[in-house]
């Protein structure tokens, strides 16, 4: 939450503004008056670009997770009440966007599409559609013989309406837990992406072309490229500790063992 409040807070937390140069003060060492984290390269404030940096990671990881969950959703809802033809036809879809790693393939789709943000964020949420669709499959043909389901059904519930007012809610946990979990993965593949060129392109501040900008600079000005390498590490953990909570709140089997004793 507290990396969240100073992103959306960027502009009025960051001390210096992110893009201005000052070749007079570059290479400036951490606990320097005026620069928290030092500066680039640049003479660049390397705080007040980590600060702006999380706008941009946290924007693609939610951004690219929300269209994963739109798509691979509809893709899983559609193949396991249906089945059959369609089922077959989307779930080799899945495979073969599954047969490549996630990294290549976000690389493969943005090197088609061209650079950028909204490119960027289309790759890394094309390329992590496979998990949600399995799983909204997985749950659908659970539900789908369930006797509410029946019971729809003979009140004269059709396709659509079973789809959008059953079988969806009910696999809603599943999804949320899965995109908190996803979002730090997407994070991930956007800071990979940014190292090697392929993300948003400089100058503007993301965590993954801070840290690129540094290999250059390891062995004299280190700094630069560990904070943007701490920021990315602290935000992944942030993310993931968050989905196994809610992941143990949302789900009830979970909630039965936390309640046996010790001896159970």
């Amino acid at each position: 939450m507290i990396i969240l409040v100073v992103a959306v807070l960027a502009p009025w937390i960051a001390p210096r503004d992110p893009l201005q140069q000052r070749l007079l003060e570059r290479l400036r060492p951490p606990r320097t008056p005026g620069h928290a984290l030092g500066t680039d390269n640049f003479g660049r404030d390397l705080f007040s670009r980590l600060i702006f940096g999380a706008r941009v990671s946290i924007l693609v990881g939610v951004v690219s997770v929300a269209i994963a969950a739109g798509l691979g959703s509809l893709m899983g809802l559609l193949a396991g009440y249906y089945g059959g033809v369609l089922d077959h036809s989307l779930m080799r879809v899945v495979d073969v966007l599954m047969a490549f790693p996630l990294i290549l393939l976000a690389i493969a789709i943005v090197a088609v599409l061209g650079g950028g943000l909204f490119n960027l964020m289309l790759a890394v949420g094309i390329s992590s559609i496979p998990p949600f669709a399995r799983l909204v499959r997985g749950e659908v043909l659970t539900q789908r013989r369930r006797d509410y389901i029946e019971a729809a059904r003979a009140l004269g519930a059709g396709s659509g309406r079973v789809m959008q007012r059953h079988l969806l809610p009910n696999s809603l946990s599943p999804i949320v837990v899965l995109s908190t979990l996803r979002v730090s993965t997407a994070i991930l593949t956007e800071s990979s992406l940014s190292f090697l060129g392929l993300g948003v392109a400089p100058p503007a501040p993301t965590w993954g072309n801070m840290a690129a900008e540094g290999t250059k600079f390891l062995q004299t000005a280190p700094w630069i490229s560990i904070a943007p390498g701490a920021a990315i590490t602290l935000m992944v953990l942030a993310f993931n500790l968050f989905g196994d909570g809610l992941r143990d709140a949302l789900d009830p089997r979970l909630k039965g063992e936390a309640g046996l004793p010790k001896e159970a």
